[in-house]
């Protein structure tokens, strides 16, 4: 039995087989999530789930290669720009 820090239900149960060869329920931290954008909250294309391949990897895979990529969906990056582009 692990001990019981670890039995909350913040953490997920998977049932895996252990060496002994009978099924066991192991609990692992729940690393999914969706990124959203800053200003409508909306998911955002292109930034992976898994927070674990967000720890790893090279940059350009993380988030969009463009301006405020992995910040703000297109939509809201476009406003961005008008508004920006309007107020000068």
């Amino acid at each position: 039995m692990v001990r019981p820090a670890l039995r909350s239900r913040s953490r997920r149960r998977v049932t895996r087989r252990a060496p002994s060869g009978e099924p066991r329920v192991f609990y692992e931290r729940d690393y999914g999530y969706a990124a959203r954008c800053a200003l409508c909250g909306g998911p955002l294309g292109g930034v992976p789930r898994d927070a674990r391949e967000v720890k790893r990897g090279p940059k350009s895979s993380k988030r969009p290669e463009r301006p405020f990529g992995g910040v703000l969906c297109p939509r809201c990056l476009a406003l961005a720009y008008k508004t920006a582009v309007r107020g000068l």
